[in-house]
């Protein structure tokens, strides 16, 4: 297994207990849970991505950490 696929798997390892714990947020954050799934998948792509195309790599994935962050910090407010 690769660096990276290691790492996707470990992602969805921890989405899936963060889901388990808070059974009761995911009946009414699916939405905020299935958008930090996806924002999880496309740092996966980036991160196995091979050049930096001219720094827009790199630049790509601060905006999806900041976006998994923000996403985070919406998810501990609607609980």
């Amino acid at each position: 297994m690769t660096l990276s696929k290691t790492r996707a798997a470990i992602m969805a390892g921890v989405l899936l207990a963060s889901g388990a714990a808070s059974g009761v947020a995911l009946a009414y954050q699916g939405h905020m849970f299935q958008a930090r799934n996806a924002l999880y998948a496309a740092r996966s792509q980036l991160l196995a991505a091979r050049h930096n195309k001219g720094g827009h790599r790199v630049a790509a994935l601060r905006a999806v950490d900041a976006a998994i962050a923000q996403v985070n910090i919406g998810i501990r407010v609607g609980r």
